[in-house]
């Protein structure tokens, strides 16, 4: 028998601290008008850093338009939403904010949720635990409430290698044609940055009569004519079952949600326990989400400037021995392979570099594929960019990676 509850907890942690994934929390404190710098604050100590792996990817979370309504909107509607959906918690905010993302994915409608991650859990579970005898294919590289939204599912899962269409019709070839599929997958992978092949999933997905789960949380804001994701830029939205996103990242705020045709969002909003029991979100966050999904619908310049900080960083480290992933996307991987070694650099940089990049060890990622996931904004400027390489050409030389030139090619 355990010794006691106590031990096994100090234990477990040590475990973590030995092996470098203790994840620390660095408290940070927002100076207006001043993004991407932002206070380390370190005790009583406080000092200007800039960060370096924010998800508020095109700074909308401090845009006046976003601020200006949600200003009206405490002021009109106070803090909370005073319910479930069902009991007292829909308000004018959510049921345009549902309109405006229908339209933004050219869907019958949409439906809010607390989360990007609820959105995914709620959805997948809610689908595979009624669709009689289901079957759900899972990219290999899928987010962690994808993977627990099948789980909680109950139903058969088959996990396709990541990317693979030839392993994933496979798989979908072998299963019984009568049982009804859902193909679950990214359009954008947060951590390696590559891009789904959601035109060809599409294909086998059609000829074998699956419906088709699409998350494009680190997509939505960035890629399409309006911001609609990599799905909305391959003009394939009306090939999508479902779609996913959040608030967290580009939008600016929080909160998640899915658009998809009409009988199959009420399905989900009738049956998915974690829509129906949870509080709704507060109406201030709604009113929030729509000034950014309805500027970024009209506004091209701050995704346009983010990728242009993006292609100028990955030129300049293909003249570096620094190791990346040079992905088709925003996202910029710089490979540690180590998590000693990279919480180690990350705090380098922080103290003594004024750099704030968080060290992504695993279960995030794979152990050995340790790494530092460097996201951009419009707000990074190119000297910016260039005193970050200085910074990480040093860090290098301190912690002799001696790494080869890579082929970035």
């Amino acid at each position: 028998m355990m010794r006691s509850y106590d031990d096994f907890f100090q234990t477990s942690l040590k475990t973590l601290k030995e092996e470098g994934r203790y994840r620390t929390f660095i408290q940070l404190k927002k100076i207006p008008n001043a993004f991407p710098k932002v206070l380390y604050c370190k005790g009583p100590v406080q000092k200007e850093v800039t960060i370096w792996c924010s998800n508020d990817y095109l700074g909308m979370g401090m845009h006046p338009s976003v601020l200006n309504l949600m200003h009206h909107s405490i002021d009109q509607d106070g803090a909370g939403s005073g319910g479930t959906r069902n009991i007292g918690g829909t308000h004018h905010w959510h049921v345009k904010l549902e309109k405006e993302l229908a339209d933004l994915h050219q869907k019958d409608t949409a439906l809010l949720f607390t989360s990007g991650y609820v959105a995914n859990e709620a959805t997948l579970s809610t689908l595979g635990r009624h669709l009689p005898d289901c079957i759900i294919f899972s990219d290999e590289q899928n987010h962690a409430s994808m993977i627990h939204g099948i789980r909680y599912s109950g139903t058969e899962k088959r996990v396709f290698r990541h990317n693979d269409l030839e392993h994933l019709e496979k798989l979908l070839k072998d299963s019984p044609p009568s049982a009804p599929k859902i193909v679950a997958f990214e359009s954008v992978y947060s951590m390696g940055g590559d891009i789904a092949p959601i035109e060809k999933i599409c294909d086998l997905a059609d000829k074998y009569q699956a419906l088709t789960f699409v998350d494009e949380v680190h997509a939505v804001g960035l890629y399409g004519e309006q911001g609609g994701g990599i799905v909305q830029r391959e003009g394939l939205s009306h090939r999508v079952s479902v779609i996913c996103a959040n608030f967290g990242k580009t939008i600016g705020v929080m909160g998640g949600y899915i658009a998809g045709n009409h009988h199959l969002v009420d399905f989900i909003r009738s049956f998915a326990s974690p829509f129906i029991f949870t509080t709704s979100l507060p109406p201030v966050i709604c009113a929030g989400a729509l000034a950014s999904v309805q500027h970024l619908k009209k506004s091209q310049s701050e995704r346009e400037t983010m990728h242009k900080r993006v292609d100028f960083l990955k030129k300049a480290l293909r003249k570096t021995p620094i190791d990346f992933l040079d992905s088709d996307s925003h996202i910029v991987p710089i490979m540690i392979r180590n998590a000693s070694l990279c919480k180690q650099i990350s705090d380098e940089l922080l103290e003594y570099h004024n750099i704030y990049v968080q060290p992504i060890n695993y279960p995030t990622v794979p152990k050995g594929q340790e790494r530092l996931r460097v996201t951009l904004t419009p707000f990074h400027t190119e000297k910016m960019i260039e005193l970050f390489i200085e910074s990480l050409l040093k860090v290098w030389e301190k912690f002799n990676l001696t790494l080869p030139i890579k082929n970035h090619a």
